[in-house]
Formats: structure tokens, sequence, C-alpha cells
């Protein structure tokens, strides 16, 4: 239980842990330490009915350890004081690793990127896509969750591969892959069409939305493409180290070689 010192009162006051209430859109644990656009986004993501519980840092997070598992999704900043953004999400997939956590960021560097993805996290949101964009991606993510276990859909197989689209959750030859949403994305897209190439902006876009701009130059958010299925490829390889279901031609895209996953 978190403690604070009363002026004018003898000894420690106890300050009860915050609680939710019942907003019907999911609860939102969120890490900023920018006191105006916390309190602002804050009050945004309420009037959408999102019960929100902020903090301006990791510390003040985990001293109340009791609230985190019953968020539906957890919300951070990446540069935070103290203990980073990335650092603070190794502390909470140990706490609750059944809990999303997506990043917040006002600096979109790829690099950061990967390293969100590959520690665990569910998404990575520029602050400049604004509140509707970030209102859709945090519903997609709660709702995911929600279901996962929960929704009784038939799995789509090809092949060795199973793909369970409502819970954004693959298998390959039975073993969960552990992809985050925007890997699953990519394999869904590409097994979907499956013998024929999908071009590297068609895979950019399903990650992020149709039109982003990424990198240097117009082909800039080709080497994100690859980076992303350099990450895939590599979750597929440790639970079977002769996968080549996904191959490449240089300038065109990627392809779900069809007969290969069955092999």
């Amino acid at each position: 239980m978190l403690e604070i010192n009363v002026s004018g009162a003898s000894g420690i006051v106890a300050m009860p842990p915050k609680t939710w209430g019942a907003a019907s859109s999911g609860r939102v644990i969120f890490v900023e330490d920018d006191d105006i656009y916390r309190e602002t986004l804050e009050a945004e993501l309420q009037q959408r009915c999102f019960d929100v519980r902020s903090f301006a840092n990791g510390t003040g997070l985990l001293a109340q350890p009791a609230l985190i598992p019953q968020a539906d999704i957890l919300l951070l900043d990446w540069t935070l004081p103290g203990m980073s953004g990335i650092e603070l999400l190794s502390h909470l997939r140990r706490s609750a690793p059944n809990v999303p956590v997506a990043f917040l960021t006002g600096r979109a560097l790829t690099a950061n990127e990967h390293m969100a993805f590959d520690q665990g996290a569910a998404d990575f949101i520029d602050k400049s896509r604004g509140v509707d964009v970030l209102v859709h991606r945090l519903a997609r993510l709660i709702d995911r969750n929600r279901n996962d276990g929960m929704y009784s859909e038939p799995p789509q197989r090809i092949g060795a591969l199973t793909v369970r689209p409502r819970i954004a959750r693959a298998e390959w030859r039975g073993h969960e892959l552990g992809l985050t949403y925007c890997e699953f994305n990519v394999v869904n897209l590409l097994s979907s069409c499956a013998g024929r190439w999908v071009t590297y902006r068609a895979i950019y876009d399903c990650v992020h939305y149709a039109g982003f701009i990424a990198g240097t130059g117009e082909d800039g958010y080709r080497g994100n493409v690859r980076s992303i299925i350099k990450r895939i490829r590599g979750k597929f390889r440790r639970v079977d180290p002769e996968f080549g279901g996904i191959i490449n031609q240089d300038g065109i895209g990627y392809r779900w070689e069809t007969g290969s996953e069955s092999s």
C-alpha cells in the first residue's frame, strides 16, 4: 500500500489504493510524465467511456501491484523519468503477463518500435496520430484480449499453420508462435494470399495504415518491413528450424509459399 506523510499529522497515513469503476470501453492504466498531456488524454479517454488510472512514472504504478492485472490495457510513454518505458515493460510482463502493453510516443523511431515489439509490446503508437486513432487501436487490443480463450471460432488452417483472427493468435505445427498483434496481421495477410506476392507497401499498410510514411524517401518503409519479416521468421524457426514458408522477391515483396507450409 502506498504511504504518504501528512503535514501537521503525526505518523504515517495510508493512501487507499485506486479502484476501478464500471466503464464500458475498458480499463486503461496510463503512464506519462508530462502532466498536461497526461491529464488531457485522460479526460479525452474518459469522455469515450474508458476508465483510466494514470501515473507520472513507473515507480508510482508499481507501488500499486494489485491494480495492474485488473487493467484491460497498459499504455506507456516511451521516455519516462527514472525508469524508462521499456524497463517498466519488463516489470509489467512479470506481474501481469496477460495484460497487453502499448507504447504511446512522440519519438516514433524504428529502432524503438523494434525494441518494443521484441520485448512483447502489443502496439507502438505515435502521439501525432491523434486521439481517434489511439482510441480505435486501444479498443481493438482490449477486444482481442477480452476474447482470448473465450471466443469459440473455427480456427483457419493453411497446412501446418493455424490462425485465429478474432484473438490474433497463430500456431505452427501445434506450437503457439507468440506473435505480437502487428506480426500476426502480417502472417494473416501473407497466408490468406498464399501463393501470391504481397507488396512491401501492402504489408506495411496492414501494420500501420494506408499511406503511412516511414523512413527516408518514398521507399523508406521497406527496411521496416524487412525487419518485421525477420522477427516473424525467427519466431517460426524457434519451433521449426527448417521453416521456409515466407519467401522474398526483392523489389516486389513477400509470398507465403504454398506447399512448404505442409512439408
